[in-house]
């Protein structure tokens, strides 16, 4: 069945063209030192406002800069370069919008406020290769998938495996936009002040929008993988999904919520940790 922007729906196999190795290397380079720079400039402002938390801005922000100057970098097929820059922008500037709202007008997030706490005159300088140059390495890392993927010439149109790929992505980005909605307008309620969320994809899951974000990454392998030497990439989504899991997600917030907030641990017990699943008491 002839596809509509290619000859067909999945090419026939032609000689493997890659981009060669020390190109590959330089396109890498160059974006690790960029984000780099970009983190540098962000550490600066948090150092005149006393609020590193304006990391969680940049993050997604360097997301999507490393995939649009990867698209002026690269001569790859130019279909899958506009469907990877398109997944990673949108994500990356949606996230960066959300949080800047989000910590309008508030003070510095707990999590970095405890670690100037602890570290008191030299967290300054801790805070710039601890927090902002860590990200900037986490997020380069992360994104290496579209850095690859944007780079092969092959398969020239789009396959199954990338059309896949997006719709894993767009289900990602679609529960991660959802639950950020619903948590927004239930702590914007007074009346909901000090109870826990546990409507709409909360109600099935405890981090929904944790979720949603590591499908994301996992669309976004998926395309790179479409391409010769792609699936070499997926160390991206695991290290994704293991930090929303295990090290600055689910387990670091839930530290925080059983403590600061009654009923936590009530609905931690009859509530998924991550991946939406019906709850374990059917009759409320």
């Amino acid at each position: 069945m002839p596809f509509p922007w290619g000859s067909s729906f999945i090419p026939a196999p032609e000689p493997t063209r890659r981009l060669p190795l020390d190109a590959l290397i330089s396109l890498l380079g160059l974006n690790l030192g960029i984000v780099a720079l970009v983190m540098v400039l962000f550490w600066m402002v948090s150092v005149r406002t006393r609020d590193v938390s304006i990391v969680d801005v940049a993050w997604g922000a360097n997301g999507a800069l490393i995939a649009v100057l990867t698209f002026f970098l690269t001569d790859g097929a130019l279909l899958r370069r506009f469907l990877l820059t398109g997944m990673v922008t949108l994500w990356g500037v949606r996230l960066a919008l959300h949080i800047a709202l989000r910590k309008r007008g508030k003070g510095e997030d707990f999590r970095y406020a405890a670690m100037r706490e602890a570290h008191g005159d030299a967290f300054p300088v801790r805070s710039l290769v601890t927090v902002f140059l860590l990200q900037a390495f986490l997020i380069w890392a992360i994104t290496i998938p579209v850095q690859v993927g944007q780079r092969s010439e092959v398969p020239p149109v789009l396959t199954l495996m990338d059309l896949l790929g997006l719709g894993i992505w767009i289900l990602g980005w679609g529960m991660e936009v959802t639950a950020d909605r619903q948590l927004r307008r239930f702590l914007a309620d007074p009346s909901n002040r000090g109870r826990v969320m546990d409507r709409g994809l909360w109600r099935y899951s405890r981090h929904p929008n944790y979720f949603g974000e590591s499908l994301v990454w996992w669309g976004v392998f998926l395309v790179a993988a479409a391409t010769p030497g792609g699936w070499v990439t997926v160390f991206s989504p695991v290290l994704m999904t293991y930090f929303l899991v295990e090290v600055s997600g689910v387990r670091l917030l839930e530290q925080a919520l059983t403590e600061r907030r009654a009923g936590y641990r009530e609905y931690m017990q009859r509530t998924s940790p991550f991946i939406p699943w019906p709850r374990r008491d059917p009759e409320r």
